[in-house]
């Protein structure tokens, strides 16, 4: 009985409280609503109304008459930045830092936010100036995952492998294949300058960061090839296989080349056909039909092509299989055939693109690291036929 009693007692209490601290909320929202200038309603109010540029311009009538909003300032400077406005960022985080008594987790906030502005806005030097400073604060691993970027749009290779080294084992993030890469750079920077030498002590450092990177021995192939030593450069290419078997699409002409090359082009072929038995694609039957083309003769070529044009239909097949019917056609028909031939080529040549697998930026030409969105390994090794 004694303790329904209490509980009788406590509800009471218990409203008068919650009632009480409502209130103390709704005077403190008011007074702050009431502190806040009125252009800042009027942004809000462009925002709700999809109207950006004339919210951006109310809220910065509220930066000029309340200097402490700080967020907002930060809120402004990193819209500008990803507007592109990158003077109207710069401007922004640098009046923050030039505000006396900005607490020091601003200030480094500031620093990192103008650095990212730089960086934006192409200016590398003043970038990494602003993150090397900030090596030694709170903020060093943004500070390093920022300078990584800048080496790599400076392509300071040897500054991008150190970077790295040291952020992997700050964020304890992996980051083997993208130093594989930078190993990869210096090989070919090594290769241009004419150090063959130098050039494979790169790609076995490449190796040594990353057993599965594709482009070292890819590129391994081509120094040996280069040198003449066209069993090393097979037996390199080959391996291609074992490590990704769809960017044997990039390998197979390398291969055929040195077969040719070593008077082993059936062999080559034989190869060739079982690896297409295994990995099926457009590239790689484009390389074989041209193979078969060269050694067994346009019947085979053909009956190549149909099969192909069976298993995936493409205006790429369908191109080779008219190609092989040109050779046996009558004098009559290979006029007609030649002008069907010549449109689908043109057709088929204008739709066959890379594409980047982050952010679908397409190309003629792969690339290692996506020149849009400058991821590295994003784009697929085969060419596909795009719709636009």
């Amino acid at each position: 009985m004694e303790f329904e009693l209490w509980w009788l007692l406590a509800f009471p209490l218990f409203f008068a409280l919650g009632w009480l601290a409502a209130r103390v909320d709704i005077k403190q929202v008011v007074t702050e609503s009431r502190a806040l200038p009125n252009s800042y309603f009027r942004g809000v109010n462009f925002l709700l109304n999809e109207q950006p540029d004339k919210a951006i311009e109310a809220f910065l009538e509220v930066v000029k008459l309340e200097p402490e909003t700080i967020d907002l300032h930060f809120a402004l400077g990193g819209l500008f930045r990803r507007r592109g406005e990158f003077d109207r960022a710069i401007r922004m985080h640098e009046n923050l830092l030039e505000r006396e008594g900005l607490a020091e987790e601003q200030r480094l906030r500031a620093m990192s936010e103008l650095g990212q502005d730089y960086l934006k806005a192409g200016l590398l030097d003043r970038a990494e100036q602003v993150f090397t400073r900030l090596l030694d604060t709170p903020q060093h691993g943004v500070a390093r995952t920022y300078l990584l970027e800048i080496y790599v749009q400076e392509k300071d290779w040897q500054k991008a492998i150190d970077a790295a080294r040291i952020l992997e084992k700050d964020t304890h993030k992996p980051l083997n294949a993208e130093i594989a890469h930078f190993h990869c750079e210096l090989a070919l920077l090594e290769a241009a300058k004419g150090n063959p030498d130098a050039a494979g002590k790169a790609l076995a450092e490449a190796l040594k960061a990353n057993r599965q990177s594709v482009r070292a021995n890819l590129m391994a192939g081509d120094l040996d090839a280069a040198a003449g030593r066209h069993e090393a450069a097979i037996a390199d290419w080959r391996l291609v296989e074992t490590q990704s078997a769809a960017h044997m699409a990039l390998v197979v002409d390398r291969v055929l080349g040195s077969y040719r090359q070593l008077g082993r082009l059936p062999e080559g072929v034989q190869w060739l056909r079982a690896l297409y038995a295994r990995q099926p694609s457009q590239d790689v039957f484009g390389a074989l039909y041209l193979a078969v083309s060269e050694t067994e003769g346009a019947a085979a070529a053909s009956q190549l092509a149909r099969e192909e044009l069976r298993r995936s239909p493409s205006l790429r097949t369908l191109d080779r299989l008219l190609e092989a019917q040109l050779l046996d056609a009558a004098p009559g028909e290979r006029e007609l055939l030649q002008v069907e031939k010549g449109l689908i080529a043109a057709h088929s040549q204008r739709m066959m693109r890379y594409q980047c697998g982050s952010c679908g930026f397409k190309a003629k030409q792969f690339f290692w690291r996506c020149p849009a969105c400058g991821r590295w390994d994003s784009f697929d090794p085969e060419r596909r036929e795009a719709e636009n």
